[in-house]
């Protein structure tokens, strides 16, 4: 198959968080935004994927404009790993991370979905098989940075049925909170987006010792500073996850090579896509380490990152974002059933971005 064209679709959606505080990972929002890819062949078949965006829409949208998408018309699709690998060899100048690899990671799912598409075969199948059909959800909260706040959302979660809550809070009043409203035996995360060196994060973890943290997720800055997280694995007495920052199999293997972390957390959109989260896996079982996928969003790349696990050996939570858009662009695949993700089985992906989502939320100028 070959590629006619290629469209890129800024994408951006109010949603409600609860409360009146929007800032998280020192950032103020408002809005998710996205950027959406669709890739058309001589044959029909279209793909969309999905890049990367949240605070760098318009980065990774130029990157995908200006960078990626003009080498790829008229190419031949018929190989996603070797396109894959030339367009790493080709941008490495700007840097295989950031923008860059989220760019690729979208045009990497465009091109699973229309293989999927060309096969007649759902992407769990292109991977391997569907080893499970219902996914459970953890609810991921905003950060509230006030304890009644938390209370009152994981309340909410829990009547829902979540028996897991992913916190984002810095402050110890916020996790005590989550602990007494949720019961002992409700699974607590707690996400601090890289908020400390690695003393105080050790000093942190001292502190939440008595709320049995199911994981510590990114605790020190830089996030690549694996020999720390290694550190604070072995002497804070609570799992590590990290990540989310990370791009390419290639970083992934350096974090398990130090012992970085007890639970790997790719974004699919974020990494390089669909080809290199498959090689993250086979890495992640080599080194003993249990895959957490990133998916704290909406489009293609949370419905890439269902089909994904429901092929992985083992069982994997799946991050759902709670909160409220004004719309789902994939419609009821990016909404859980009480706790509980189902995974789509038509071809590719198993579902398109709705156009009318895409038409109303469309940001112009684009």
């Amino acid at each position: 198959m070959i590629i006619e064209n290629i469209e890129t679709f800024l994408v951006r959606i109010p949603f409600d968080t609860g409360a009146a505080k929007r800032e998280l990972g020192g950032r103020t929002w408002q809005t998710l935004d996205y950027v959406f890819i669709r890739i058309d062949t001589d044959t029909g078949i279209s793909g969309w994927g999905d890049a990367f965006a949240y605070g760098a829409a318009q980065a990774t949208n130029a990157a995908l404009d200006h960078m990626i998408t003009p080498a790829l018309i008229g190419a031949d699709i018929s190989d996603i790993d070797a396109i894959h690998t030339q367009l790493q060899r080709d941008n490495h100048l700007f840097g295989r991370y950031g923008v860059t690899m989220f760019a690729i990671s979208g045009i990497d799912i465009a091109l699973w979905d229309i293989a999927g598409k060309a096969a007649g075969l759902p992407l769990h199948q292109m991977l391997g098989g569907k080893v499970r059909d219902g996914l459970p959800a953890y609810a991921s909260l905003f950060r509230y940075g006030d304890p009644e706040q938390v209370a009152a959302v994981t309340k909410k979660a829990v009547d829902e049925g979540y028996t897991h809550i992913k916190l984002h809070e810095t402050g110890i009043a916020e996790v005590e909170s989550c602990r007494r409203t949720g019961g002992d035996d409700m699974a607590i995360m707690l996400d601090v987006n890289c908020a400390w060196d690695f003393d105080g994060a050790l000093d942190m973890a001292s502190q939440l010792a008595d709320f049995d943290l199911y994981w510590f997720e990114e605790p020190v800055f830089p996030p690549e500073d694996f020999k720390a997280l290694a550190k604070l694995k072995d002497q804070g007495g609570i799992p590590i996850a990290a990540g989310e920052n990370a791009c390419t199999a290639f970083e992934f293997n350096q974090m398990f090579d130090a012992g970085a972390v007890t639970y790997a957390q790719p974004s699919v959109t974020k990494v390089g896509g669909i080809s290199q989260f498959q090689k993250i896996l086979a890495s992640a079982k080599s080194a003993g380490v249990k895959v957490m996928p990133h998916s704290p969003y909406f489009g293609p790349g949370f419905v890439a990152t269902l089909h994904l696990a429901a092929a992985m050996e083992d069982e994997s939570l799946i991050e759902y974002f709670y909160l409220q858009p004004e719309a789902f662009p994939m419609g009821k695949w990016s909404q859980p059933e009480g706790d509980v993700f189902k995974v789509p089985d038509g071809p590719g992906l198993g579902c398109d971005p709705d156009p009318d989502v895409m038409r109303d939320y469309a940001v112009s100028g684009n």
